[in-house]
């Protein structure tokens, strides 16, 4: 027999292909959640700005809450502040010039799949939303707070809340401009600071403008976690309806506008 009709096998290590869809995801959403917390800008927003409004609102007297202890009213409030700035402000931000510097582009061109890629920005989100929320819990506790309620109404809330920025996060990131995402977000989540029932009542505002108001996620997240966590209310169906009704509309249509270049 020649040697040129030998044919030789060999084991191959690692073993070409690509990785179960499971693990990819894992993977990327551990990458985002690293590049989230490493972020000083993120951090600024999500966690420093949350808490420094906490403990200043909480210790000086400047809003009448209309309640005893500042803190009762503060806390529900800033965390769906938190919720909105890591699912939708921060998301928005990162997620927009990720498109811009072509990084969505290639990641698409991967063997992980586009809709993977969306849930592991979600997972991130929710990972991220965890430790902010833990530690804002742990700050409002130690200025007095004393929280009542469902802890399971809490969490649909805040899931639902999640999703309905998170879709208005990617809608805006995956149609305008990194540069006009930077400046729309920001200044969205400025607005809704001020107007969305975080730190002022909704109640001082004129009939006409509450409204309005009352019909925004943010407003509908806040209202609806200080129900629960301040009255001790059972899930408030009303606010979790309004936060289903955006979780459906954005997160349709950024599925539906969201442009990956």
């Amino acid at each position: 027999m020649s040697t040129d009709s030998v044919v030789s096998t060999g084991t191959y290590a690692p073993k070409p292909g690509a990785a179960p869809v499971g693990r990819m995801i894992a993977a990327q959403t551990a990458l985002e959640t690293r590049m989230l917390l490493r972020n000083g800008e993120q951090l600024l927003l999500t966690v420093i700005i949350p808490s420094l409004l906490l403990v200043l609102f909480s210790t000086v007297d400047i809003i009448d809450t209309g309640t005893d202890k500042a803190v009762d009213f503060l806390a529900p409030g800033i965390l769906a502040l938190a919720v909105l700035s890591t699912a939708f402000t921060g998301q928005a931000i990162a997620t927009g010039f990720e498109r811009r510097y072509g990084v969505l582009k290639r990641l698409g061109a991967s063997p992980l799949p586009r809709w993977a890629l969306m849930t592991a920005k979600t997972l991130s989100v929710l990972v991220t939303e965890v430790l902010q929320i833990a530690l804002l819990t742990a700050i409002a506790l130690g200025l007095g707070w004393s929280p009542h309620g469902d802890p399971l109404s809490v969490l649909l809330l805040l899931v639902l809340g999640t999703a309905a920025f998170s879709g208005l996060g990617l809608l805006m990131a995956g149609t305008l401009k990194a540069e006009a995402t930077l400046a729309a977000a920001n200044l969205v989540f400025l607005l809704l600071l001020v107007g969305g029932g975080v730190i002022v009542p909704l109640a001082k505002f004129p009939d006409a403008a509450r409204s309005v108001l009352e019909l925004l996620p943010i407003s509908a997240l806040s209202d609806g976690l200080r129900a629960v966590l301040q009255d001790g209310a059972a899930l408030p169906w009303g606010d979790a309806l309004t936060l289903a009704v955006w979780a459906v509309l954005g997160l349709g249509a950024a599925a539906r506008f969201f442009r990956w270049e």
